[in-house]
């Protein structure tokens, strides 16, 4: 090779590298923001499934403290819930979501209570069926990256 194109071959070289790089860095980002979009996706989806079974579950656990008969439909919608989030979420979370309903069933074969005996039920932890769940729920978003203040 005639000395005089060594110059202009690294010059050429020098550029095709900083076009790779650029283009590479440029891909790698996208690749990061698509990833974290999916991953938003996800916790969103999992945040409304969640949302969807303490707001359900929670009227069916106050139903069964004050009467002794359900309606099955009720808890059909509580059980597709679980059966999505064995799909989605990690086994604790599902095995926390089946003793809530597991204690809702039980607590319909329970005494209806009164009034004054639900004011000492909250006393204790009996009327909050659901936390082991919900720290459950939490602990799964912050293993998935959740912050607290994300939207």
């Amino acid at each position: 090779m005639d000395p005089a194109y060594v110059p202009a071959v690294a010059a050429l070289a020098g550029s095709a590298i900083g076009g790779l790089t650029s283009l590479m860095s440029a891909w790698l980002t996208q690749q990061r923001q698509a990833n974290a979009q999916l991953l938003a996706q996800e916790k969103a989806k999992r945040q409304k499934m969640y949302k969807q079974f303490i707001e359900e579950a929670s009227k069916l656990f106050a139903d069964a403290l004050v009467h002794d008969k359900s309606e099955v439909s009720a808890l059909v919608g509580v059980y597709a819930l679980i059966s999505r989030m064995r799909v989605l979420s990690n086994s604790v979370v599902v095995e926390r979501a089946e003793a809530v309903v597991r204690l809702i069933v039980n607590t319909y074969f329970l005494p209806n209570k009164t009034f004054p005996e639900l004011r000492d039920l909250m006393s204790g932890r009996v009327l909050d069926p659901l936390r082991e769940f919900s720290e459950a729920c939490r602990e799964e978003l912050r293993s998935l990256g959740y912050h607290r203040h994300s939207p």
